[in-house]
């Protein structure tokens, strides 16, 4: 099972206002680092509900959608944290915190490139 359809699975069983809205993803997961791929998931799925459209939830309101990414940056953080990677708990609160800048100043087309170096970043330490 991909680290994106566990994602889906484990949102979808927590039994929280997130669940009802949890859908299976249509686009294939990213390509990730094996031990990393549910923390990128999580901390994508969250960036898609803040600023794109969410790979996992569907028909939530826009509320819901700011909550609910807030929600996944953390998921996605303490698993990172739990793994003991200090490193890389850095190199992803760097890019939640320059992705939110470079949208606010309509800069939104650098942030492909921030995630695929953070990425390289990360499966280079791993």
């Amino acid at each position: 099972m991909s680290a994106l359809l566990g994602l889906a699975a484990q949102l979808r069983e927590e039994n929280t206002p997130i669940s009802p809205y949890v859908t299976d993803p249509v686009e294939p997961p990213a390509e990730l680092p094996a031990d990393y791929g549910y923390v990128f998931e999580a901390v994508r799925e969250g960036h898609l509900l803040h600023y794109g459209r969410s790979r996992l939830l569907s028909g939530h309101d826009d509320d819901l959608a700011l909550l609910a990414g807030d929600y996944l940056y953390a998921l996605g953080i303490e698993r990172l944290a739990a793994m003991g990677d200090t490193d890389a708990v850095l190199v992803l609160a760097d890019l939640i915190s320059a992705s939110a800048q470079l949208h606010t100043e309509g800069r939104a087309g650098e942030v492909p490139d921030r995630w695929r170096d953070a990425v390289r970043a990360i499966d280079s330490e791993a």
